[in-house]
């Protein structure tokens, strides 16, 4: 069975098609860029475009850069302040005309590490923190999905919220080394471990993959490890979420 998975991201919204036993993707990532304003109109325009650029008339799963219950938007994160309150799988559907199942991005990434990665049969209390724009986090006990964990929202100092300090976006507005960034991420990962005092913490987005370069600045006791996945995370992830609307897509 293949679904499509659209990551929607504060930079850049992309999709590919996902086989639901194995994770594979199938298809190239297909990515346009995220509009300027950040609106709900023009956000869900693009996240249609990408449904035709794949001629996919199924079930969609999208992972969304904020907090999501029940399918709608409860915070505005780094998007426009008319995403409050939002009914995304509503908004989206009406504007591509596929079922969709929105979740947060880092519990989609979460997903991802869960039933393909270096999560898969991982017992215990697992946090997923994803960094890119944000800082965003899934939690997981014993494989299964807590939602809505948003660690990244913490306020810090001067910040509202500690992502603002914290993720890859500060590290590249302020053209911060990987030694400055890393003691940054470190401090946030000291919050996370005193808050939630997780078992392993699995670390996706695209900084991920520079996990060498930034590794020896985390001194907490908590193991954390790359996903590997990286940004494909959020698109197999997603897709993955369709099960909880569409049983008839269990995983084999």
């Amino acid at each position: 069975m293949e679904v499509l998975g659209i990551d929607v991201g504060g930079s850049g919204i992309k999709g590919a098609m996902v086989h639901m036993e194995t994770g594979e993707m199938l298809s190239p990532r297909f990515r346009i860029p995220t509009p300027p304003s950040r609106r709900p109109d023009e956000m869900a325009e693009v996240v249609a475009q990408i449904t035709r650029h794949f001629n996919y008339k199924g079930p969609v799963g999208c992972g969304f850069p904020s907090l999501i219950k029940h399918g709608i938007c409860k915070s505005q994160g780094n998007l426009d302040a008319g995403w409050v309150n939002q009914n995304v799988e509503t908004l989206f559907s009406q504007a591509s005309g596929n079922d969709f199942t929105v979740i947060n991005d880092a519990d989609a990434a979460g997903y991802a590490a869960m039933n393909y990665g270096v999560g898969r049969g991982m017992k215990g209390f697992v946090i997923m923190i994803t960094i890119g724009t944000g800082l965003g986090s899934g939690a997981f006990l014993d494989g299964r999905l807590i939602p809505n964990f948003e660690l990244g929202q913490i306020p810090y100092k001067k910040y509202d919220k500690i992502e603002s300090w914290a993720a890859a976006s500060a590290k590249e507005r302020e053209v911060l080394s990987y030694k400055k960034w890393g003691k940054r991420f470190n401090k946030f990962l000291q919050l996370v471990e005193l808050i939630a005092a997780p078992d392993t913490i699995i670390l996706g987005g695209g900084t991920s993959k520079d996990f060498d370069q930034f590794k020896d600045y985390i001194t907490i006791e908590t193991p954390v490890i790359p996903a590997g996945l990286q940004n494909d995370a959020g698109i197999i992830g997603a897709a993955t979420a369709c099960l909880m609307n569409h049983p008839e897509l269990k995983l084999r």
